[in-house]
């Protein structure tokens, strides 16, 4: 089980929001998000930001580092390391089982992330059988499109996804979250889709329009 950085709004959360932290970064990068995320009249949330494993990383010389998969290319056709990425789907359903153990059902999760960990929370999400109450993927992409084809579950599919992209990202383009959106789409998920006059980066907008959407999901649970 990977170690975990955790948040608890309130006492025994009926909630857990598991999200996953991008390249480099770890469970801390975006634990200070929580207050200001949370409405006051939210039901009790355990957030769960765990650390990627250590490992190298190709396109970075080889360098050790927080990683979910290795990246050996630029092209995203290609991008992501399937061994990695399953390695790390697997870890994640550990994680979910574990809230699971904890009195939180997949139905009452939403997973998300951030770059490398959105990529990581679309593969994921969209592989369950037992499906959760939403993902989130944040200046990222959908890793393994073709395989996801084939893949993809009918709990996935009822998933729905909030997807957020910076305008100005340098490190994963506009174009390449517009294709991945197009690709869900096409696959029949409901994704609502959100860019900003950004980078590589969150900005307080797209923690606003984040914030509804999560709102919308206790609503419903």
């Amino acid at each position: 089980m990977l170690e975990s950085v955790e948040r608890t709004t309130k006492p025994r959360p009926a909630w857990t929001i598991l999200w996953l932290h991008g390249l480099g970064a770890d469970g801390h990068d975006f634990a200070s998000i929580v207050p200001e995320l949370v409405q006051p009249d939210w039901p009790g949330i355990r957030f769960v930001f765990p650390h990627a494993p250590m490992r190298a990383v190709t396109i970075n010389g080889g360098a050790r580092m927080r990683a979910w998969y290795d990246i050996s290319a630029l092209s995203f056709d290609q991008r992501a390391d399937e061994a990695g990425m399953r390695e790390s789907i697997a870890e994640v359903d550990a994680l979910i089982g574990r809230e699971r153990d904890r009195g939180v059902p997949p139905q009452r999760l939403v997973l998300a992330g951030f770059s490398q960990g959105g990529a990581v929370a679309l593969a994921a999400g969209l592989r369950r059988e037992a499906g959760l109450a939403g993902i989130v993927s944040l200046s990222s992409y959908l890793p393994m499109a073709a395989q996801t084809i084939t893949e993809i579950t009918a709990a996935g599919r009822a998933t729905p996804v909030f997807q957020g992209h910076g305008t100005q990202d340098p490190m994963v383009p506009l174009a390449a979250g517009q294709r991945s959106k197009a690709a869900l789409e096409a696959m029949k998920v409901a994704v609502e889709w959100h860019s900003y006059p950004m980078g590589h980066s969150v900005c307080p907008e797209e923690v606003a329009d984040l914030r509804r959407w999560l709102g919308m999901r206790f609503a419903g649970g």
